[in-house]
């Protein structure tokens, strides 16, 4: 077993925004709360505690006590959901889509940072208990987004027509997806378990959330992972204050525009992630999901026949909370609403539309919660690693996007120096001394000396690439053994976790996969890290 570490900011795959948030640029800090630091942690639990009171948490214990009321769960989990009636209960929570078995692997990576964040801070503050918590966004109508998984370089797809909330999908088709997936995994006993999970998850559960809970279930158990399905009635009944000021006083819109100009005005490789509508919440009813808006006097669900006036919107809300569903910008509240939340973990795109809710949720007076990048993981066979150090390749050029790659290795092995900085010097040098000359003379011939010398600096720039260009062809079977080894740890030259399913290593690894994960993520550490397996 072998760990290394790569700073963000090197791999090449992050942006600026996230990049200068880890670096603790001054000028972000109006756009986040606490920083993720250990002893920040006990400054955002006492600002938790005066927001969120025992009624909600007597909610929040009931629904997910009757959601794991099926559930074959741990002692661990149960004992977790029990004591979040507790006033010295907190939670650390990622989300995740219901991406079909898992979706991509950084799935597994959300989930290990929320656990090993809580282990770590019950060591730190062992007064309190901390619940990592897996958020299923189950409200999500995306289906084109969750519906497939890569496995070894192939697509595994779940074909059929799907509208409104992928949570309440039925399950129907995905024998056709296990059957063609098992083809593909082989008749290991690594590969049997797999077979066994997808198929108990997908064809034992009559809608994709019930299946996708007894997965992350499955995997996590054992760990204290509590699973939360927030599209629920109870849950949605807290959340309608804010609702209604959302349907009556565009608070999130006029805030969350305010802070977007702002990050704008910070610098310009800053992009903006999300922009808020006038109203930021879907009407969800009867397989729909459609946006609400207000024109022409009365407020409408888009695509819809339904209508209402102020007094009647003001009653059904009332009346069924349920059928409001939070979009993208009014998610993050509902959630920090409805859990003593201290900390969310998610992605750098996730981070980002976070970034653009401080004020939003400062006017609205709901404690912001903590935002920590979560762990990024490269997983590494012992073969890859000792065919990188024989090739001599760092962990800083196996991150190097292709072209740059390949042309950085072919210098470094190449017995003949590619590189023509010297020449360059020498020819500067000398028409230095021609422009010295030139002007004592006239401006036709100064200009002559410079046109001259940028033909010539320009000749040596093609001789060089030229140059370069024969040694990739001499050194074609060095580079190919370079590039193909890339290949297998990026493919589609993309981030590895972003791109492969956890069921490619768990062949490989077995049930020791997740304990090794769970052994060797930090993260609360900022850095990429690089995992022989």
């Amino acid at each position: 077993m072998n760990i290394s570490h790569i700073p963000f900011e090197k791999t090449g795959y992050f942006s600026p925004l996230i990049c200068d948030y880890l670096k603790k640029k001054p000028e972000l800090s109006p756009l986040y709360n606490n920083f993720p630091e250990l002893e920040n942690f006990k400054i955002q639990v006492e600002e938790k505690k005066k927001t969120f009171n025992s009624s909600s948490r007597g909610v929040l214990v009931s629904v997910l006590e009757a959601q794991y009321a099926s559930t074959d769960t741990s002692d661990l989990t149960r004992s977790n959901i029990e004591s979040l009636k507790e006033e010295n209960t907190f939670t650390i929570t990622t989300g995740h889509q219901l991406n079909l078995f898992t979706g991509p692997l950084y799935f597994l990576y959300k989930i290990i940072s929320a656990i090993n964040l809580s282990k770590e801070l019950k060591g730190e503050y062992p007064e309190y208990n901390f619940v990592p918590v897996y958020w299923m966004a189950t409200e999500d109508h995306d289906f084109e987004e969750i519906n497939y998984f890569n496995f070894k370089g192939k697509k595994v797809q779940w074909n059929r027509n799907a509208t409104g909330a992928v949570g309440a999908l039925s399950t129907e088709g995905l024998k056709d997806v296990f059957e063609v997936f098992g083809d593909e995994l082989g008749q290991t006993k690594n590969a049997e378990i797999l077979k066994e999970l997808f198929k108990k998850a997908y064809l034992g559960n009559d809608n994709l959330a019930d299946a996708t809970r007894f997965l992350a279930n499955e995997l996590f158990k054992d760990y204290g992972l509590v699973i939360i399905d927030a599209n629920n009635i109870d849950l949605k009944r807290e959340f309608i204050p804010y609702m209604e000021t959302e349907l009556f006083d565009n608070v999130a819109y006029n805030q969350v525009l305010n802070t977007n100009r702002s990050i704008e005005e910070l610098a310009e490789q800053y992009k903006i992630q999300v922009n808020p509508r006038e109203i930021n919440l879907f009407y969800l009813v009867n397989g729909i999901r459609e946006r609400i808006v207000f024109e022409d006097g009365v407020y409408k669900a888009l695509n819809t026949e339904v209508l209402w006036n102020k007094s009647e919107i003001k009653t059904e809300l009332q009346e069924h909370p349920e059928r409001f569903s939070p979009n993208v910008i009014m998610r993050p509240l509902y959630q920090e609403v409805i859990l003593p939340n201290l900390c969310y973990i998610g992605g750098g795109g996730e981070l980002a539309y976070w970034f653009q809710l401080k004020s939003f949720f400062n006017k609205v007076e709901v404690p912001f919660p903590i935002l920590l990048l979560r762990n990024s993981v490269l997983i590494e066979s012992e073969s890859q690693y000792k065919k990188l150090g024989n090739l001599d390749v760092s962990i800083e050029d196996v991150f190097l996007k292709r072209h740059n790659f390949i042309n950085k290795k072919v210098r470094e092995i190449s017995n003949i120096e590619i590189d023509f900085s010297s020449q360059k010097s020498v020819l500067k040098a000398q028409f230095e001394k021609l422009n010295e000359l030139a002007v004592q003379t006239d401006k036709s011939f100064l200009g002559a000396v410079k046109a001259q010398e940028k033909k010539q600096l320009k000749g040596l720039d093609v001789l060089e690439k030229r140059l370069l260009k024969a040694q990739k062809r001499k050194l074609s079977d060095q580079v190919m053994r370079m590039t193909e080894l890339q290949t297998e740890l990026f493919p589609g030259q993309s981030l590895q976790e972003r791109n492969a399913n956890f069921s490619e290593f768990y062949l490989e690894y077995g049930n020791q996969l997740i304990p090794d994960l769970i052994d060797h993520l930090e993260p609360l550490k900022g850095e990429f890290i690089i995992l022989v397996l």
